[in-house]
């Protein structure tokens, strides 16, 4: 047998479960305990005492009562013989008299002599007799509880057990089926975390002190310091909502983070990191309930289930409650073992099993009476929504969204239990609670100590502060009044505020995937002051709005997605308000120039155009930017020199690197270009320089390395201006002579070629300071490099030479760290023109 202990058990579930089981629920398992305790007292009962006690009929006396008779043919129908027709019992005939000595010899047998010794007659027995032994009545009594008994006085305690165990898994199937126990147990964990983080029981506080405050200031609004107070949070809330006709931006649209009051600032460390875990495993668990409504109709299939089991108990129940009587007659065919066909029975249980019935039938009904309750509850409104409207009135978290499905039937089951859990649990679905969560955590983390000695020198010796990955801008950052670059990579939320003004040094701005918002006042001061911005995105929407209306803004670098299909998106008609804007650069997947950026002609003096190898098919928008003077584009799979190039008469640089140039015969168009004085056409697929490159007489750099050049022309040694040539990655096999005609040559690249000698005229460009030869071919440096005495660095590393020319000394500029040579080449020069290099490389290196 089990114990009552181990039955129980199945209606046992987790005690943190408790907080989903409204009244109802907890009242059907305690009656389904009852009912328990009453299936297993009835089949203790019934194992233990139940039995039935039978006398046959003696028909052939013709004593039978009417109430026997009328017993016996109620239950005819059930104590027939087989053959359906009554059989004639064949008793013995045996008369009183001979009885009567029967019993009189056996007492006189056993009785003991003392009984012999006793006077007078003795009485006679009386009653029916019978002739049955014991074991005879034992078998009678056997095969009459199965024949004459209803079934049901027989199997109702077993039936009971076995509905109750099916009614009480019924109750907690939802607990235990794996689809939806997962689920339920980290809702549950979560509530209860949510319930006692000290992140909730502060952000509440704060709400209290926020309500206070305003009671105060509502008792106290007759005097009129608070009211000079309240007008300018008045004047400010309405500069916030100012917006600009042109965007449609309203800048302080989002809700400024109020002032967090001094209990909010004390956070340990480790609370306020279990509370952003929080904060993320309630997104995660609400993306990943809230799509199905499984949790509720398994709810709403077991309720019902209960219901209909309810009702087929009480039904097919009370038709059997008449069967349980005292008296049955039974007639099994057991004629030719006893002599009788007819048996008068008791059931000594009938009493018993009555009440426990009608006592299981009124648990029973009770029991439906609340499943009913429960239906109507579930279909009394929609459960499969769930609204925060009176959490969102009570607090100042009024970002806090309404949710559905599965995660909002938690929630309602869970407001049957106590209406503070969901109270406690929305303050992490506000995205408001979530951003002062991290400005309290951020603010304790990142002092100003700490922001300063994170303060670096960049390149050109400017203040730079590049923080990355925080979850948003600490306020200290705005007491850096020296700061001059700000970097800001990878911060989802970054908010300028008014105290932005403070940094009256900073002009250079990085956000590097960073949303950014600012205030007014904020945006006031950013739009006078801030010169250089970059912003580099994945999405267009990243790009900030207030970018477009920065009117102080010298450069503009915007590194993201910006193909011609989305330039629609970009917002990019806004930039006629940029007016002071110089330079543009857009480091992106463009197949065409935007013709909006036309629109900043007048003023945009560089544009830099870096793509990602996608080809770069229109650029007739270039052919209006008449004012540019330097104009890059980089990877842009370009074949051929546009067209459209010709027409900016103000262009000074050219850059065309990396792309797909095989021949530049348009080059001769250049020669309108008169201030063009730089071309780049470096990194690209060029075979060879035609010969009308003499026409461009102002260029005065040309650089065309990473190319496939395997010969220069002589015309390109006609360009009188020439001061910087770079031929270096070729096939060059030979320098021509009339590099000599170059006379003011300063920069010479031709490393990483194939020349084998050099032209002697080479050594007569006198001002050359910078000579690359390095590996090539080389067996020999002329002796007249002595010539260069301008020279300061000088590239021979990976050629075939053997010795260096001791006419290097020649070159009083020429420092032994500008001289790039393998070691034992450096060796094999005098002691007394390595000491002159070495002691004029000490002398400058002192001198600075």
């Amino acid at each position: 047998m089990f114990t009552l202990t181990e039955v129980a058990s199945l209606n046992d579930i987790q005690p943190t479960y408790r907080i989903l089981k409204p009244w109802w629920d907890v009242f059907m398992d305690y009656l389904g305990l009852v009912m328990l305790m009453l299936a297993i007292f009835a089949m203790t009962m019934q194992i233990t005492k139940d039995h039935v006690a039978c006398l046959p009929y003696p028909e052939e006396t013709g004593r039978v009562s009417e109430t026997e008779a009328k017993l016996c043919s109620t239950q005819k129908g059930s104590s027939q013989t087989p053959s359906g027709t009554p059989v004639t019992p064949t008793i013995p005939s045996v008369t009183t008299e001979q009885s009567n000595k029967a019993i009189t010899g056996i007492l006189t047998t056993h009785q003991p002599r003392v009984a012999a010794q006793k006077t007078g007659p003795q009485p006679e027995p009386k009653g029916v007799k019978t002739n049955l032994d014991f074991q005879q009545y034992v078998f009678i009594n056997q095969m009459c509880y199965h024949v004459a008994l209803p079934w049901y006085s027989k199997y109702f305690p077993y039936l009971t057990l076995i509905h109750t165990l099916i009614l009480m898994v019924s109750s907690n199937f939802w607990f235990k089926y794996p689809k939806t126990s997962s689920k339920i147990e980290h809702f549950v964990s979560i509530l209860g975390r949510c319930f006692e983080s000290p992140w909730t029981t502060k952000a509440l506080s704060e709400t209290a002190c926020e309500d206070s405050e305003e009671n105060k200031q509502r008792l106290t609004g007759s005097s009129s310091g608070p009211k000079q107070v309240s007008l300018e949070g008045k004047d400010e809330g309405a500069d916030a909502n100012q917006s600009t006709p042109m965007l449609g931006v309203k800048f302080s649209a989002d809700k400024t983070i109020a002032e967090v009051p001094s209990s909010m600032t004390i956070l340990d460390k480790k609370d306020g990191e279990q509370a952003k875990a929080l904060f993320e495993k309630v997104r995660k668990f609400r993306a990943h309930v809230e799509d199905s409504d499984f949790i509720y109709k398994l709810y709403v299939a077991q309720t019902s289930v209960k219901t209909v089991k309810f009702i087929l108990i009480l039904s097919y129940t009370s038709t059997f409650l008449a069967e349980i009587t005292f008296r049955h007659c039974c007639e099994p065919d057991i004629e030719q073992l006893t002599g009788y066909k007819r048996f008068y029975c008791t059931h000594n249980m009938a009493f018993m099993l009555k009440k426990l019935l009608v006592t299981y039938m009124v648990l029973i009904l009770i029991y439906g009476m609340t499943c009913l309750y429960s239906l109507f509850w579930v279909f009394r409104r929609p459960l499969k929504e769930y609204s925060f409207e009176k959490v969102r009135e009570e607090s100042s978290f009024s970002d806090i969204p309404d949710v559905k499905n599965d995660f909002a039937f938690l929630l309602h089951m869970v407001d049957q239990y106590d209406q503070l859990y969901s109270k406690r649990f929305g303050i992490f679905l506000s995205e408001v609670s979530e951003n002062k969560l991290r400005e309290i955590s951020l603010n304790h983390e990142w002092t100003f100590e700490k922001l300063k000695q994170h303060v670096t020198r960049n390149a050109h010796d400017q203040q730079e502060l590049h923080l990355f990955m925080l979850s948003g801008l600490p306020n200290a950052v705005f007491d850096l009044t020296d700061l001059e670059v700000l970097k800001l990579e990878l911060i989802p939320e970054v908010r300028f505020s008014a105290k932005v003004s403070q940094m009256t040094s900073m002009q250079e701005l990085h956000l590097c995937h960073c949303p950014a918002k600012v205030e007014q006042t904020g945006f006031a001061f950013l739009r006078d002051h801030l010169r250089r911005l970059h912003v580099k995105f994945t999405d267009v929407a990243e790009i900030p709005p207030w970018v477009y209306l920065l009117r102080s803004l010298r450069e503009l670098y915007l590194m993201g997605n910006l193909n011609s299909e989305n330039n629609k998106m970009i917002g990019l008609e806004s930039m006629r308000d940029l007016r002071h804007l110089k330079t543009l650069c857009l480091k992106s997947n463009l197949t065409k120039i935007p013709t909006n950026i036309t629109e900043l002609s007048p003023h945009l003096l560089r544009l830099v155009v870096h793509n990602d190898g996608t080809k770069l098919l229109v650029l007739n928008s270039l052919k209006k930017m008449t004012s540019l003077i330097e104009l890059e584009l980089h990877n842009c799979e370009l074949e051929r020199i546009p067209h459209a190039i010709f027409s900016l008469t103000n262009l000074q640089e050219l850059d065309l690197k990396s792309n797909n140039i095989r021949t530049i015969e348009e080059i001769i168009s250049f020669q309108h270009l008169k201030r063009l004085t730089c071309l780049k056409l470096w990194h690209n697929k060029i075979i060879t320089i035609p010969s009308s490159i003499g026409h461009v007489k102002s260029l005065e750099s040309l650089h065309l390395s990473h190319n496939k050049l395997e010969a220069l022309p002589s015309a390109l040694f006609t360009l009188p201006k020439l001061r910087h040539l770079d031929v270096a990655h070729n096939s060059i096999a030979v320098l021509p002579p009339d590099v000599g005609l170059l006379n003011n040559l300063q920069h010479l690249a031709i490393n990483s070629n194939k020349l084998e000698a050099l032209p002697k005229p080479l050594f007569r460009c006198t001002k050359l300071k910078v000579l690359c030869l390095g590996h090539n071919a080389l067996t020999s440096l002329p002796e007249t490099v002595g010539q260069l005495v301008q020279l300061t660095q000088l590239e021979l590393r990976g050629n075939c030479l053997d010795r260096l020319p001791v006419q290097l000394g020649n070159c009083r500029l020429l420092r032994k760290n500008g001289l790039i040579v393998e070691d034992h080449l450096f060796d094999t020069l005098p002691v007394e023109v390595k000491e002159s290099i070495s002691r004029e490389t000490n002398v400058s290196f002192s001198g600075l």
